[in-house]
């Protein structure tokens, strides 16, 4: 499965685009971590986009601090944020230098590697069946599973640590839209995509 990934990790060009076009694109597409001799793998199911020129819930949105700088790079870079004392949360940065622009991964299937996820996540065994879709189901949830936190913050997703490789495509049928999830600013922006009805959305 290793070589396989990285055949077919995303090229940088990918992500120097528009945005709105990367995050629907991210969908389906698979997050992958390097965790020693273990490979992490998940399916990008639920994103969210952020816009600093436009958007007010933005990290961006007020100009370059020493949190949000990485936001500000090329795209092809991983954003991660500490929030609420608790959670850490990646971001996919996107377009030209200075923009500003990233996407959030709000929730992942997992492919590989899981029972080092389940580890990461509880510290134990599942207690039910039912469990597993509370793995990864959350951008905090998915961070925590694939052991990502802020020293990955910067990382370039075309090496070897941390990157996207191409999934399955999917049909404009199979992908939903609507207004982000835990914000108070610009809350009208239709900017939440995710894949129709799959069981580890965060929000249902």
């Amino acid at each position: 499965m290793t070589n396989n990934l990285l055949k077919k990790k995303l090229k940088i060009s990918f992500y120097r685009r528009d945005v709105l076009i990367v995050a629907r694109s991210l969908l389906g597409k698979v997050l992958v971590r390097a965790a020693g001799k273990e490979i992490l793998a998940g399916k990008i199911v639920e994103v969210e986009a952020y816009h600093g020129v436009l958007d007010e819930a933005a990290h961006s949105y007020r100009g370059i601090t020493k949190r949000n700088q990485i936001m500000f790079e090329e795209g092809g870079h991983l954003y991660v944020y500490f929030t609420y004392g608790a959670h850490h949360c990646c971001n996919v940065v996107t377009g030209k230098k200075g923009e500003g622009t990233a996407v959030l991964i709000r929730g992942v299937e997992p492919v590989s590697g899981v029972q080092r996820m389940i580890k990461n996540r509880f510290g134990r065994q599942l207690k039910n069946e039912k469990e597993i879709f509370n793995l990864t189901s959350g951008p905090g949830k998915a961070c925590e599973a694939f052991g990502i936190n802020r020293a990955h913050s910067g990382i370039d997703l075309t090496g070897d640590n941390i990157f996207i490789s191409s999934g399955v495509k999917l049909s404009e049928k199979n992908i939903g839209v609507s207004k982000r999830i835990g914000i108070t600013k610009s809350v009208d922006l239709p900017w939440r995509f995710y894949i129709i009805n799959n069981p580890y959305l965060s929000r249902k």
